[in-house]
């Protein structure tokens, strides 16, 4: 019982680690990176649908995109949806057959506000290991009857350690970008 409980906390926190790092990936450091339009979500016929999978995503250049969808009716919903992003400055413009987008050359002040931003979301996600670490020590709680106080200390312990791990991992992914971020 307890080992269910805990495998389930690890599981559910490796994903919310990995969510992180995905989530990072969205931020743009110095060159124009497709992943930037991963969780971009474009309205096609009533229904939110990833960009992914409406269109191919290039980088020709350094700062630019080459968005080509693949049906021509969603240009304009794909347009939209970009310049509805917030924080990326760019501008995307139709030809009609794709959507190219510059992105703007990255000052230091703009650096700093990625900063800002990838912070905020380490947080947000560190946020819910600790989330997904009180449910597992409620479920834990509700073994108490069925356990003794030693097995439930001993696993408390675990769940702790296993949340010190999982924070310190969304830690070190944060420096990384934030490294990523700041070098010129």
């Amino acid at each position: 019982m307890i080992a269910d409980v805990m495998a389930d906390a690890g599981s559910r926190m490796d994903r919310a680690v990995e969510a992180a790092k995905e989530d990072f990936a969205t931020v743009r450091t110095g060159r124009a990176n497709p992943q930037l339009f991963q969780k971009v979500m474009i309205d096609y016929y009533g229904s939110p649908t990833p960009l992914a999978q409406l269109a191919s995503i290039n980088s020709p250049e350094a700062r630019t995109l080459l968005v080509t969808p693949y049906d021509k009716s969603s240009l304009k919903s794909i347009e939209q949806a970009i310049r509805d992003i917030p924080n990326l400055g760019a501008n995307p413009t139709n030809d009609g057959n794709l959507v190219r987008i510059t992105m703007p050359e990255l000052t230091e002040e703009r650096r700093k506000e990625y900063v800002k931003l990838v912070r905020g979301k380490g947080e947000d996600a560190k946020v819910h290991v600790r989330g997904i670490r009180r449910k597992a020590k409620d479920d834990l709680d509700k073994l108490a009857s069925d356990i003794g106080e030693d097995e439930l200390a001993r696993a408390e312990k675990e769940l702790d350690a296993l949340t010190r791990a999982h924070v310190d991992a969304i830690d070190e992914a944060l420096k990384r970008k934030e490294a990523e971020l700041l070098e010129v």
